[in-house]
């Protein structure tokens, strides 16, 4: 028997959706039942919704397909809000299929109802309810369309529990690959005279480059016109660290000095990014709202175009396909002057980059296991980050060299980083999977590990543990300095919770043991757990 939940879930399998993450029930049970008869759905069982869309947000991340999640009404899509948020920071597509009341009991204040309309429409791109079973079809195509087109982002689809199981025939509903946006021949001639005028450009590389071809074309192009690249916040993989034009990124903790070199460009080039309020330095770089010189903005959606900045050529488009158009026929005319600007900025990129010196008594200084990390590192390696001071030596000073990537939370959310490990690993099994949690962060979505062992994925799970919610620490020494309320944690036996779980696991006290422990970690054939003991001492700023 077809019924209306296989026609939504034909649909979303029609768009190569091969995996859910969810947290059953029983206001989607009907829809859970149906995920049986798609053998080549894997269905993800989860703990918690918040570690089930992390999971989805990582996944998505990864395909570029919509990341798909399930829960119940009312709690289950509570927890699972931060997910979207997520995806709509992060610009990655996700679909959340939310369990509805009764259309009888709709805006009746029913047990566990919420008009979810009102509680996403200003974060989803796209909130829809259910009415009839008709639409399921429909809307699972809408829901792919909406959350893939222009920036991708969140959507969310509420299906009363009553629509789930009617009879009804699956539709092979099917959203075309739309032709990119092209620049016009006007842009292009104009971004064209800028180029061979400017002295001292800069390229701004952003998260849209995130395509199959799209970091060799901006690394061609860069290395075609010689233009340095700085990658916009948690961007670190769209263009090689170790390359020559590389010149850092602009995240939480630039110093002054790289800032004072940056906004001394003559063109800024802001390729695939939409200028966010970090990478464009709290709104001061490039000069708000009018910048100091030529901005050149593209980005495959119209809304996010000069939206904060004025343009001098805004280009709705690709910016794989616009650097493709960029490249010159011959050789580029480039400036002699343009070597010395380029030195000056992969400078003070480099001295900002260095690893630091600095002594500790209070525990391991994480950054050396960060650098010891960097030097074993294979070359296609996922690092999976959690939000806090631990991951600030990543950001500053690991370097990623694609295929290597860094999956990250742009949206500063805690907790991400044990799911997107697990998303990750069962999404590239051939990829060695590291991922760095504070004990914060940890415990807030930690249980998801369990997955690790029950799917036997070798992941390598470090945990940075000193004590304390580190990041809002610092934020307390800076304006209320030795005053310290709430912040401190009083933690568990990390590493007999970790080998409660299943898994191998060793503690690392001293610096002198963190290379063999590493390796033993990177090598195990199952999930692997390392507590590091952290400085609470000797901490940075996040970048």
């Amino acid at each position: 028997m077809s019924t209306s939940a296989h026609a939504f879930l034909s649909v979303l399998a029609t768009h190569g959706i091969d995996r859910i993450f969810q947290v059953p029930g029983e206001s989607y049970i009907g829809l859970l039942d149906a995920v049986a008869d798609f053998p080549q759905i894997d269905l993800v069982t989860c703990r918690h919704e918040a570690g089930a869309g992390f999971m989805a947000c990582a996944d998505g991340r990864l395909t570029r397909r919509p990341g798909v999640l399930m829960v119940s009404r009312g709690p289950g899509a509570s927890n699972a809000s931060i997910a979207i948020h997520t995806a709509q920071q992060d610009a990655i597509p996700l679909i959340l299929v939310v369990g509805q009341v009764p259309r009888k009991d709709l805006r009746r204040e029913a047990f566990q109802e919420i008009d979810y309309r009102a509680l996403f429409g200003t974060v989803a791109k796209w909130v829809f309810e259910v009415t009839s079973p008709d639409q399921m079809a429909e809307v699972a195509y809408k829901a792919v369309r909406m959350a893939t087109s222009g920036t991708p982002g969140p959507v969310v689809i509420s299906i009363p529990e009553d629509l789930q199981q009617q009879d009804q025939d699956s539709v092979p509903w099917r959203t075309q690959a739309q032709d990119p946006l092209v620049p016009s021949a006007q842009g292009l001639s104009r971004v064209k005279e800028l180029l061979t005028a400017a002295q001292r450009p800069l390229i701004i590389a952003g998260g849209a480059f995130d395509v199959p071809g799209g970091r060799e074309a901006l690394a061609a192009f860069a290395q075609a016109w010689q233009v340095p690249v700085c990658v916009a916040f948690r961007r670190h993989d769209i263009f090689a660290n170790s390359h020559p034009l590389f010149v850092g990124d602009l995240g939480l903790a630039n110093p002054a000095s790289q800032l004072e070199l940056l906004h001394s460009s003559d063109l800024i080039l802001a390729l695939g990014t939409r200028l966010d309020d970090v990478t464009s330095q709290n709104f001061t770089f490039p000069q708000y709202p009018q910048p100091a010189q030529p901005l050149v903005h593209c980005y495959p959606d119209p809304c996010a175009v000069g939206l904060h900045f004025a343009a001098e050529v805004g280009l709705a488009c690709h910016p794989k396909g616009l650097v493709e158009a960029l490249m010159p026929l011959g050789a580029a005319p480039v400036p002699a002057s343009r070597a010395t600007w380029i030195h000056q900025l992969r400078q003070a990129h480099l001295q900002f980059a260095a690893w630091p010196s600095r002594q500790a008594n209070d525990g391991v200084r994480f950054f050396e296991v960060v650098r010891h990390l960097k030097a074993l590192a294979p070359d296609d390696l996922r690092v999976c980050l959690d939000a806090g001071t631990f991951a600030a030596p990543v950001y500053r000073h690991f370097g990623f060299d694609f295929p290597q990537r860094l999956m990250a939370p742009l949206s500063g959310a805690m907790g991400y980083g044990t799911p997107a490990a697990v998303a990750t690993a069962l999404r590239e099994p051939q990829h060695p999977v590291v991922c760095m949690v504070g004990d914060g962060g940890f415990m807030m979505t930690g249980n998801e590990m369990i997955l690790a062992v029950q799917r036997q994925l070798p992941i390598l799970f470090i945990l940075a543990n000193n004590g304390s919610y580190a990041s809002i620490r610092i934020h307390q020494d800076r304006a209320y300095p030795s005053r310290h309320l709430g912040t401190d944690l009083f933690n568990p036996d990390f590493a007999a919770m970790a080998k409660g779980f299943g898994m191998s696991v060793e503690k690392l006290e001293r610096e002198d043991n963190i290379e063999a422990a590493l390796h033993r970690g990177l090598q195990a054939k199952g999930p692997y757990f390392i507590e590091v003991k952290t400085s609470l001492n000797v901490t940075l700023p996040q970048g």
